[in-house]
């Protein structure tokens, strides 16, 4: 049973995940891979509209996708594109990352060798994702305008799709410690983050939601 604060708390981390910007056309959409096939949806569908006229999709595999996505997350998200009509021509894979600045400089190497001059890239992540991916890509892309899209779901609608509320909250939280963490270690731009996301964040942990928090001690 989830507490009527931890659920609060939860929303908190979650609007403050997400960047609010308004999709604009970008010289590029990267949809960065993940178990979730709806990234794929979401950058076809910015694409449909207009907003990139080509497409990167990046990822490799993890423990999480291995079995769910046995080619590659790319892979699969470019065969989902092509599926929904996406021309062959406008969309490209890159197969090897395997954490978010991997994403971004591999999209950007393939990017270069393709010969496509970027001004500005709409960067498609998981709803939880968007300020973590943004601060990841100002660190690794600093010269390029980064704006962040995803689905558009309140929380208890992903939770409902995620099916397991816990988890869902468990991510909230290891996003927000690596948002506090990883400026630090040189893996992302720092973002200010307001006292009342840091508080929710701490009754979170207090609470026992830290499954996918990373040990501060092998940072060091």
């Amino acid at each position: 049973m989830i507490s009527a604060q931890a659920w609060q708390d939860a929303q908190i981390l979650w609007d403050f995940h997400q960047m609010h910007h308004e999709p604009r056309p970008c010289s590029v959409a990267i949809g960065l891979g993940s178990h979730d096939l709806g990234v794929a949806d979401v950058t076809v569908h910015l694409y449909q509209r207009g907003m990139a006229p080509l497409i990167v999709f990046t990822g490799a595999t993890s423990r999480t996708t291995a079995d769910r996505m046995p080619r590659g997350e790319a892979v699969h998200y470019r065969e989902r594109a092509l599926a929904l009509g996406v021309p062959d021509s406008a969309v490209l894979v890159e197969p090897r990352a395997r954490n978010t600045g991997e994403n971004i400089r591999y999209s950007r190497a393939l990017l270069e060798t393709v010969g496509v001059d970027v001004m500005s890239v709409l960067l498609v992540s998981k709803p939880y994702e968007e300020r973590r991916a943004y601060a990841t890509a100002r660190k690794e892309w600093p010269e390029v305008e980064f704006v962040s899209a995803s689905a558009p779901m309140m929380f208890e609608d992903y939770v409902d799709s995620i099916k397991d509320v816990r988890l869902v909250i468990d991510m909230l939280v290891g996003a927000l410690q690596r948002l506090l963490i990883y400026p630090a270690q040189g893996f992302m731009v720092e973002l200010p983050i307001p006292e009342h996301v840091s508080r929710a964040y701490e009754r979170l942990c207090h609470e026992g939601f830290t499954s996918r928090l990373v040990s501060t001690s092998t940072l060091s």
